[in-house]
């Protein structure tokens, strides 16, 4: 029987709550199965609402209910489609509920779980309705009081929310802990962890003198792992002081990692909860790429204290409110750790990678969705990354003095309150004196604007006019787009590879201009340009935009090498590789022999002889466009070409600058202690490179070279650098080093990780039987999310040639994985879905192949609203 379609829940349904919380008080007796919990709530009815009282409760079992002090009895309320009604309660009152709970089968990881013995909670966004009856809504803000027991052997730690003010011992070997929070919070903040952990202690002093004491708390024998996150968050600390004068409130922070967890992280006030993924790291376990998303994570979940927890959304429409704010803080925050050219790329690669697909597909939604059947599905790409991109042209606009003027103003209004979006903007728009209600259309329209640039010199009159026009697509629900605020930073690059200087309108504006996009179609005329410039676009990828330009591929090469923006720079030699590849795959159709550009080759050639130039900006420029984004560039995807053409270009790279390519590996190896720093990094990033060009000229000594580096790494980034070239050429001693990396790893389950999900990536013939042999292997588990995201996810969503085989073969198997983790963990089966979404962009076999996967699951018995909600958007026309 086909599940019914779950209720949509809209924006413009929007009213405030009917009651009040004000104060929250819970008693947790822990036990793995049958944990009891009793909430004492004092209820305030709101501006004469509604005389009845319903409150979210799921998967619990009722144990008594009172109201202020007397039983409610049985035909007073109702408990039933996941809610406790109770009729005619007074006008302020005390509730009192007592429910048991089973923690241990809780298989969805929401609400109160068990990880590897560890008690945990998450309840971001409608898990806190998984412990006690409440109203369970951000923009609910209560005190919270919260008595934790527990059996002292098994969990010796006892943690929540806020100030630890009472803690002893019980008889039974039980103990408690009382935890306080002065801050009103929403339900979804709320935290408790207790269990048998480990911990690393340090200290912060704010720079208004308080000392804050921080506690990392991991499994035994991973203390030594977290240094480098408690290093992170004392950074993250000073930071927010120093760029945004926001100070920690409080005299405690607590991390917490666990093993089993749907997301990254949780910022629960006081109290983060972490994946262990994003918190356990040394040379020997982690790559460089761990080590930069601790520091970034870290930063973003500590940074949500004031644009999250203090200041909160008020509802979930407006998640974007703390998630694109927040994002953009932790961009700027390893922006100022880090490079900030190679963090501005890094960061719109993977815009490019999951959000233009998402705002191009079946599942675009605006930055601020207007419906929804389950939240659990609007932790977007949209929300977080183009968010954070809305919030960048707001910067851009503004400028750094203005933009904090407005964070100061919005942190005065509306400290301790749950709020919008419009609130934000508002706040922005005060405190600069400026009309930003055009801008705002950001948040209300999905799809990625396209900008269309046509350029005229004139070299009499000495002018360069340049015509823009700007459309957005029809996308599900919005067929008619208007025209949104674009900051566009532009400077001319002259013959000899300088700015030129920029004249509108008599006025001078130095050397870079940003241009304000507002219509359909504008002009703007520049003067006294004597000589033909190149068009340096985009600089700093200022708004979130497709670029269309006619421009040569001279011109191309010769921003390559000369323009003075890092991240136009490299974004040339992008589209250079992306047009001169996607010529390769219609070639490729004609039946013709790929050929690659020599002008193109000789420009990257240039590239990587150009010392002056940071090694981890070279590495990012000798890294091709991905087969994903080179998917996106066509009407019709060709999966095979497209994988036939990148390796041929990787191909005529490595033979042209083989000998120099050999020389910077070699001059980059070292014996040289680890440090997770970004100069070091670099270096390896840059290493690892060229043996990747390398390997794919395949050669005897370079299948060799990659051996010897898969064995005899003294740190984890070369060690996983050679392992995936070993694996996904098919080189000689692929099994061996796998199955040495096995041995070394498998009690390490984040290690681990990275050897699933190494082999669901190769392109190799073979990867599908791989990853179904993977799936019996002990140390893998369909209860972990970790694992299903780094083997079944890793196969989806990041191996386009054997996911999409024309056999069907990948997605009949992702359908058989979703329908059997949807009932385990439908938030994290929902998340699987999103490859078959992109079934219009197909040969009509795989069309119909992968429509017929998305029915498959559609039509499945009792399936969760996260899934129902995921799969049926994918098919509607």
């Amino acid at each position: 029987m086909k599940t019914e379609q779950p209720p949509v829940i809209r924006l413009s349904d929007y009213t405030a709550p009917a009651f009040a919380i004000p104060r929250t008080a819970l008693t947790v007796d822990l036990d793995p199965t049958r944990t009891i919990v009793e909430a004492v709530l004092e209820v305030e009815r709101v501006d004469g609402g509604a005389p009845s009282l319903t409150l979210d409760a799921e998967g619990m079992e009722l144990l008594a209910l009172e109201i202020d002090g007397t039983s409610v009895p049985e035909d007073a309320y109702r408990m039933e489609d996941d809610k406790l009604s109770i009729a005619e309660v007074p006008e302020r009152f005390t509730l009192t509920a007592r429910v048991a709970i089973d923690p241990q089968s809780n298989t969805r990881l929401e609400g109160l779980y068990r990880s590897n013995g560890v008690f945990c909670t998450q309840c971001e966004a409608e898990g806190f309705r998984r412990i006690a009856p409440f109203i369970d809504r951000p923009d609910l803000l209560s005190r919270y009081s919260v008595t934790i027991r527990a059996d002292k052997k098994t969990c010796p730690v006892l943690l929540s929310n806020g100030n630890l003010v009472e803690s002893g011992d019980l008889d039974d070997g039980r103990h408690y802990a009382v935890w306080e929070d002065p801050f009103p919070k929403p339900a979804y903040l709320f935290a408790l962890v207790a269990g048998d952990l480990a911990w690393i202690a340090d200290r912060f002093t704010t720079r208004s003198g308080r000392a804050v004491d921080l506690r990392i708390h991991v499994e035994h024998g991973n203390e030594g792992r977290a240094g480098y996150a408690m290093e992170s968050l004392k950074r993250s600390m000073a930071w927010d002081e120093e760029r945004f004068g926001l100070e920690y409130d409080l005299d405690i922070f607590n991390i917490v990692a666990v093993s089993d967890f749907n997301m990254g992280a949780m910022e629960n006030k006081s109290l983060n909860v972490f994946n262990a993924k994003y918190i356990l790291a040394d040379p020997e376990s982690a790559t460089d790429g761990d080590f930069a998303a601790i520091e970034s994570i870290v930063g973003h979940e500590y940074f949500h204290n004031w644009t999250g927890n203090r200041i909160t959304c008020r509802d979930w429409f407006q998640l974007s409110l703390k998630e694109g704010l927040t994002v953009f803080r932790d961009q700027e925050f390893s922006a100022d750790m880090r490079s900030r050219p190679v963090k501005r790329i890094q960061d719109v690669r993977m815009l490019r990678a999951r959000q233009f697909p998402e705002d191009a597909g079946p599942l675009a939604h605006p930055v601020r969705p207007d419906s929804y059947m389950e939240i659990n599905n609007f932790y977007t790409a949209t929300v977080y990354e183009k968010g954070a991109e809305v919030i960048r042209m707001l910067h851009a606009l503004l400028g750094e003095e203005g933009f904090q003027k407005g964070m100061r103003l919005y942190v005065e209004r509306h400290d301790g309150q749950a709020v919008t979006c419009d609130d934000f903007v508002a706040a922005m728009a005060d405190a600069n004196g400026r009309d930003l209600d055009h801008f705002k259309r950001w948040y209300a329209q999905a799809g990625t604007p396209e900008v269309t640039v046509e350029s005229h010199h004139d070299p009499e009159a000495e002018t360069l006019t340049l015509t823009l026009a700007q459309m957005t697509p029809p996308t599900p629900g919005q067929p008619k787009k208007q025209p949104v605020t674009i900051p566009l930073a532009l400077a001319l690059i002259g013959p000899d590879g300088r700015e030129m200087p920029i004249r509108i309108e008599g006025e001078d504006r130095g050397t870079e201009t940003v241009l304000l996009l507002t219509e359909d179609r504008q002009s703007v005329t520049f003067e006294g340009v004597a000589e033909r410039p190149r068009l340096s676009l985009n600089r700093g990828f200022s708004a979130p935009i497709r670029l269309n330009q006619r421009i040569g591929r001279e011109d191309r090469a010769f921003l390559m090498a000369h323009d003075t923006d890092p991240f136009a720079r490299w974004e040339a030699g992008q589209q250079y590789a992306c047009d001169l590849l996607l010529e390769m795959i219609e070639s490729l159709g004609r039946g013709e022999t790929p050929k690659a550009d020599p002008a193109f080759i000789e420009a990257i050639g240039h590239t990587l002889a150009n010392n002056g130039l940071d090694d981890a900006f070279r590495a990012q420029v000798l890294a091709l466009p991905t087969e994903e984004y080179i998917g996106e560039q066509m009407k019709i995807v060709d999966v095979d070409a497209i994988h036939t053409a990148r390796e041929t270009l990787k191909r005529a790279l490595a033979d042209a600058h083989y000998d120099r390519l050999l020389a910077t590996y070699q001059a980059r190896r070292s014996n040289e202690a680890f440090a997770p720093d970004a100069e070091q990094a670099g270096r390896r990033a840059l290493k690892n490179a060229c043996l990747a060009l390398l390997a794919a000229s395949g050669t005897a000594d370079t299948a060799e070279l990659v051996r010897l580096q898969a064995e005899t790494a003294n740190n984890m980034t070369d060690r996983m650098a050679a392992i995936m070239l070993l694996t996904g050429n098919g080189l000689p001693g692929r099994d061996e080093a796998l199955a040495a990396f096995r041995e070394r790893w498998k009690e390490d389950e984040q290690v681990m990780d990275k050897w699933f999900a190494v082999q669901a990536t190769s392109p190799e013939a073979d990867t599908l039987d791989r990853v179904r042999k993977l799936m019996q292997d002990p140390v893998f588990s369909m209860r972990k999310p970790n694992k299903v995201r780094a083997l079944i996810g890793a196969f989806a969503a990041a191996n386009p040639v054997q996911f999409n085989r024309a056999d069907g073969a990948g997605y009949d198997f992702l359908a058989e994985q979703t329908i059997a983790l949807d009932r385990l963990n439908p938030q994290v089966a929902a998340r699987l879905i999103g490859p078959l979404g992109h079934w219009r962009r197909f040969d009509e076999t795989r069309r119909d192949m992968m429509k017929a996967a998305l029915e498959r699951i559609l039509a499945t018995k009792d399936l969760s609203r996260d899934c129902y909600e995921i799969a049926s958007k994918a098919l509607a026309d």
